[in-house]
């Protein structure tokens, strides 16, 4: 695999895909249309895709591609895939909340290797470097040139005061339940990947998730995450998440610093 290829390729199209979102996020009005699982989407999420998808086809026409708003592909089975959600955290867009993400990643033999997850709204970039270590790119950005980077580290936590992080839009008693086993110093919420950003550039602890995702939803964020010493694990046998499973669905997990000492579930 060219991972110097792919990082150059996976950030310029996140940097497109983020300016057609933001100027959809910035009109008047957008259509929001409901799919078959009662989930949002909008034009955004279509332009996005269309964009990112063509770009990727061109580039690596050899390695399978998952892509959220492709249902097509959605019934590809492999073990080294891109997978991509272009508008991750619609909820959030639609309500104009700006916690919303592009994620572009690589799997590799079941493993998320590499990732970029832009926050265009925030002005916040991650991704993983051609070594598939983390970094966080500071704007203003340039498609053709990166910009400064700071290198990316987990938290050294400690466990009498944690920092915990959990989803804005997808709270429940279950994941209350669970983060109260923990000695907690403070709480934060976030929409989409940027929950696994935080848990990489060390701003929180511990992120666990009760709750349905996909692995287009996660697997940017879990590549960033390893990219910065962190771990992504079944909720409940505590094994590494693994992805190309059958329906592109996930379990329950939790994204930590190795250095939390996590509770049974």
């Amino acid at each position: 695999m060219d991972y110097a290829k792919l990082e150059t390729v996976m950030r310029r199209l996140a940097l497109e895909a983020g300016d057609r979102i933001m100027e959809i996020y910035n009109s008047d009005d957008f259509g929001v249309k409901t799919k078959s699982d009662a989930s949002p989407v909008t034009e955004a999420d279509e332009a996005a895709d269309a964009l990112i998808s063509a770009g990727l086809r061109e580039a690596f026409p050899d390695l399978p591609l998952i892509t959220e708003e492709q249902a097509a592909t959605h019934s590809e089975s492999a073990s080294t895939f891109l997978i991509v959600d272009p508008l991750d955290g619609t909820k959030e867009f639609v309500n104009r909340r700006g916690d919303f993400t592009v994620n572009i990643a690589l799997v590799e033999d079941g493993i998320p290797t590499r990732g970029v997850v832009y926050a265009p709204a925030r002005d916040r970039m991650f991704y993983t470097r051609t070594d598939g270590t983390a970094v966080e790119e500071a704007a203003p950005f340039d498609r053709d040139a990166p910009g400064a980077q700071t290198e990316l580290r987990v938290s050294a936590a400690d466990n009498d005061a944690l920092m915990i992080v959990a989803s804005k839009s997808h709270r429940d008693q279950a994941t209350d339940d669970y983060i109260a086993k923990y000695a907690a110093k403070d709480m934060t919420s976030a929409g989409s990947s940027l929950k696994f950003c935080l848990i990489a550039s060390g701003e929180a602890d511990l992120y666990p998730r009760l709750g349905r995702t996909m692995e287009w939803d996660t697997a940017a964020g879990h590549a960033v995450v390893a990219g910065a010493g962190g771990r992504v694990l079944h909720f409940e046998t505590l094994e590494p998440l693994t992805y190309g499973k059958e329906g592109f669905a996930n379990p329950f997990f939790i994204a930590a610093s190795p250095s939390v000492t996590l509770k049974p579930a």
